[in-house]
């Protein structure tokens, strides 16, 4: 669904292509879902995160947590003068950022470990505890 093809003449501004983009896109089509591609596994104590990050350098990379979210976000920049590869250039930017939370729960946020390897954002969440329910015998006079 994702491939599908846009023609354009490049030779005059295309008054009415932007709607019909939008007209003829697959309908389920989201060109944001494909931005942080995630899996979720379960084990007995914990969750285990992976989260595709290719492109970004581990100091591009920030996991925060708060109020029972993580959230994962990158930033990446490069600008570039001169020349390059035996092509002059006058002045060359990228720039792309990305971002995305997910709801875990009350966890402790000092046992959430991440690691970076190959592209691949690894994060272990510890499951929320279940709270125990403490019963008190009050004494009677």
């Amino acid at each position: 669904m994702r491939n599908y093809i846009v023609r354009r003449n490049g030779r005059t501004n295309d008054f009415f292509g932007d709607m019909l983009d939008d007209f003829f896109k697959p309908v389920f089509y989201d060109e944001k879902a494909d931005g942080m591609k995630t899996d979720i596994k379960e084990t007995e104590t914990k969750y285990e995160m992976e989260v595709e990050m290719a492109g970004f350098d581990k100091k591009d990379i920030a996991v925060s947590f708060n109020d029972g979210y993580i959230t994962v976000s990158a930033s990446k920049e490069e600008k570039d003068e001169g020349e390059k590869d035996g092509k002059k250039y006058l002045r060359r930017e990228r720039s792309c950022s990305c971002s995305r939370s997910y709801y875990v729960g009350e966890v402790d946020e000092k046992e959430i470990k991440a690691k970076y390897e190959n592209g691949v954002l690894s994060i272990d969440i510890p499951k929320e505890q279940p709270k125990q329910i403490e019963t008190h015998t009050i004494s009677i006079d």
